[in-house]
């Protein structure tokens, strides 16, 4: 996605349809006229007039047809537009410039200098670009590059030379692999967290962006790839040299032409160098014209703040983006997100809502096999009555009538011997080898025995022998699903808004301009010389 397009020749563009002044054709065509008349010695002045009225008329229907072609608008009704739009689009009306674009046919083999991803194992990837006599090692082995520049393509499995089973596979690079492969500078904003940021950001390409916070640049791969082929991502970074490291880093891997990594402190000077489109037929002083914030009409379509107090870039971002354009700030913090909305209601953003995302991955087995519960009962269960809460019930009951029938013998037996407390029927003597039997399992007699138990055992417990069977115990494949341990990413607040109807106006430290590499230079100088 990052490589330029090829430009090609098409039926609308080589036929020349384009819109022309009317002052400079009819400048043209004057000059055509007279030196006709002078040839033929001919001043007829109600003729010219004629001939200009009908090539005035012309020429209108004829420039009205080229913008109904181009833009699919067109008529009266746009002759009513104000004159920095006519400037503005007047130059895009001309087909010439729409030649069919698309992208150029990629290699068969990766090439010297690629970028290729290296899957490890199933969790570890690294990355390395493709040298000619160079070696990778990692665990599996050692990997020479010579063995797969110009021979083999992405998506391909490399063998190691020194392991009978080391390998590893050829990946292209993507920026979600990317992410889980480059080296971290910072923390990055992982896969979740910038789905749902392209998503509420309502990116689409040839879009203009702008980032905050840098980084590692992982984020930064994400938005080249949205915006792509024609839009842009401006990516301010606070520390010079992650800065001038990211720089390097996306201009090897081919979007430097997307991407535009500039070093300053938003919070203190905004966004130097967004570019900004000026009314023209406002009649301002060029002194005045950076202070006219009537003059200035926003060109970013949305913003990304990943900053510790992005509360104070928020009012600059208000002044660069685009009526119902989108802002999103990433905050760890909840106080972070409650100070970043007050500034955000401040500065005219409207319909805020703040998220927060986990990302938990499972693990699908299809191989599990778990025993089934036995559903046949092998030998009766006795239950303690001190346990058996119906049967100590019952129990109660029957002795609450027994005591009512003995309470007019109770004298007469009072006189009488105690008798013997009676044992329960169930009770076993352990002492006694001859009650083993009952608590043992029986073995049959003969098969015929054998076959009657079995079929008895088979049937559910009830009064009811008729019943169908339940299904014997036995092993079944099944599906399981079950987490992993750890959960990869970070706990982060995303605030999302969208930007008022009303430009706001330019806070007091913007900077419309971007400092020279001298300056930025000696600044970095002597900070170093100060920490």
């Amino acid at each position: 996605f990052g490589r330029p397009l090829i430009s090609q020749e098409t039926a609308a563009t080589r036929s020349k349809v384009r819109y022309i002044r009317e002052e400079d054709y009819l400048n043209d065509n004057k000059s055509h006229s007279k030196s006709d008349n002078q040839n033929a010695d001919i001043d007829d002045d109600d003729d010219a007039q004629k001939d200009r009225a009908l090539n005035r008329l012309a020429l209108q229907t004829a420039n009205d047809a080229a913008r109904k072609m181009i833009l699919g608008r067109g008529g009266q009704n746009d002759n009513d537009n104000d004159d920095d739009e006519t400037d503005d689009i007047i130059p895009w009306l001309d087909t010439a410039l729409y030649t069919h674009r698309s992208l150029p046919h990629p290699a068969s083999t990766i090439q010297v200098g690629d970028l290729v991803v290296l899957q490890i194992s199933f969790r570890e990837l690294t990355f390395v670009y493709a040298e000619r006599n160079a070696i990778t090692s990692n665990r599996n082995g050692h990997f020479h590059h010579n063995d797969f520049i110009g021979k083999l393509p992405f998506g391909s499995l490399l063998r190691s030379k020194t392991s009978a089973l080391g390998h590893c596979y050829l990946l292209k690079p993507t920026p979600e692999l990317w992410i889980t492969s480059l080296p971290h500078r910072t923390q990055i904003v992982h896969e979740l967290d910038q789905a749902q940021i392209l998503f509420e950001l309502q990116l689409q390409p040839n879009a203009v962006c702008i980032e905050s916070g840098t980084g590692s640049a992982a984020l930064t791969h994400t938005l080249a790839r949205t915006v792509a082929p024609h839009g842009h991502v401006y990516s301010f970074e606070f520390h010079q040299q992650r800065a001038v490291t990211a720089q390097d880093e996306l201009q090897r891997h081919g979007l430097g032409h997307l991407v535009t990594v500039q070093h300053a402190d938003v919070c203190q000077v905004g966004f130097p160098g967004i570019v900004t489109r000026r009314n023209k037929k406002a009649n301002s002083t060029k002194e005045n014209d950076h202070n006219s914030d009537n003059h200035i009409k926003p060109s970013v379509d949305a913003v990304f703040l990943d900053l510790p107090e992005p509360w104070h870039a928020i009012p600059h971002a208000a002044y660069c983006i685009k009526p119902n354009g989108r802002i999103a700030t990433y905050s760890p913090c909840l106080e972070q997100t409650q100070r970043s909305i007050q500034a955000m209601e401040a500065a005219g953003f409207h319909s805020i809502q703040t998220y927060e995302y986990r990302n938990m991955e499972f693990y699908v087995d299809k191989n599990i096999q778990y025993e089934k519960p036995p559903f046949d009962v092998r030998r009766p269960c006795h239950v303690d009555p001190r346990y058996d809460h119906a049967a100590a019930a019952a129990a109660a009951n029957q002795k609450k009538e027994t005591d009512n029938n003995t309470t007019d013998d109770t004298n007469d037996n009072n006189n009488k011997p105690r008798k013997k407390r009676k044992k329960r029927k169930d009770y076993k003597d352990p002492s006694n080898n001859d009650n083993n039997h009952d608590t043992a399992p029986r073995e049959p007699a003969s098969s015929q025995d054998a076959a009657t138990e079995n079929s008895a055992s088979e049937q559910p417990p009830g009064p009811s022998s008729s019943s169908s069977s339940r299904p014997p115990s036995a092993s079944k494949p099944q599906l399981v699903t079950r987490p992993f341990g750890t959960i990869r990413g970070h706990t982060a607040f995303l605030t999302f808004a969208t930007a008022g109807l009303v430009t706001q106006p330019a806070p007091a430290h913007f900077c419309h301009e971007l400092p020279t590499p001298t300056a930025a230079a000696t600044t970095s100088e002597t900070s170093d010389k100060d920490a």
